[in-house]
């Protein structure tokens, strides 16, 4: 009988973080630590608006893109947030988690091929994504002595003819490492240098302490054309399990990204 699956996601490991997660929860005086999950419940106004438009009856598909309003919501956290401004029509989709969007970005921008740069330590998706987009994933080993950000130095020396996207993990999982304005400028510098994408997982920007506030690659000179910015509700909301993230992207790109999502999901919950 002929082997009914790909080589190549046979040979994708599980993840480990989930693995310990499910072991954890069947230890009755365990406390997990495995994934990253706030400390608090949803809050009440959140879950009182969702039990709403459950007994209003919403529960039917949205635009593939989601909710208009939602997506102008979004785009006025961002601009209130951070500083910069993306169109909620053209430039904004909804997706089911920021995991989604990850996936997605990787699979739109990757040929066969594509080395991609990924910061390690780092959350667990980025690797086999890319993998599954067709890329080549390229570790960029981070050092305690560097308080595990990205160097200018540890990026050239990774960069090919072939590298296309840069994974930017900031505010870092599982490190908590966060990076300036004046280090992501260094960064961007040589993005724009080597004409490279950026791919912002921005989803821990609400959990930056100190007196620095969380700062996007995406506000500085030259990069917001370059650069996939991914968020979403789970870790500043408590809404793991709501599955609700997004990405902003140039409309050059993130239509093609919700051609992927149209196909793939349809629309978030």
């Amino acid at each position: 009988m002929r082997n009914p699956l790909s080589k190549k996601i046979v040979e994708i490991q599980p993840s480990g973080i989930r693995k310990f997660f499910d072991v954890a929860n069947e230890m009755k005086d365990a406390i997990s630590l495995g994934v990253g999950e706030p400390d608090f419940d949803t809050p009440w106004r959140i879950r009182e608006e969702g039990i709403f438009s459950l007994e209003k009856g919403r529960t039917f598909y949205t635009s593939n893109a989601g909710l208009k309003e939602l997506r102008e919501e979004i785009c006025s956290y961002l601009e209130r947030k951070i500083g910069v401004s993306y169109d909620p029509m053209q430039e904004t989709m909804v997706t089911v988690g920021g995991s989604e969007a990850i996936d997605v970005a990787l699979r739109c921008m990757l040929d066969p091929g594509d080395e991609v740069l990924i910061p390690q330590p780092c959350y667990v998706s980025y690797v086999p994504c890319a993998v599954l987009a067709g890329g080549v994933p390229v570790a960029i080993e981070l050092e305690e002595k560097d308080q595990f950000c990205l160097t200018p130095e540890k990026l050239l020396e990774k960069i090919t003819p072939k590298t296309k996207l840069l994974v930017l993990p900031f505010p870092n999982n599982p490190t908590g490492a966060v990076m300036n304005r004046r280090q992501l400028e260094e960064i961007a510098k040589i993005v724009i240098e080597h004409d490279l994408f950026v791919l912002s997982d921005e989803i821990y920007s609400e959990l930056t302490y100190g007196e620095e506030e969380h700062v996007t690659i995406a506000s500085l000179p030259g990069m917001q054309e370059r650069t996939v910015l991914i968020n979403g509700f789970s870790k500043a909301f408590a809404m793991t399990g709501w599955r609700l993230g997004y990405a902003c992207a140039p409309a050059v790109i993130l239509k093609q990204m919700l051609k992927i999502h149209q196909f793939a999901i349809m629309c978030a919950p």
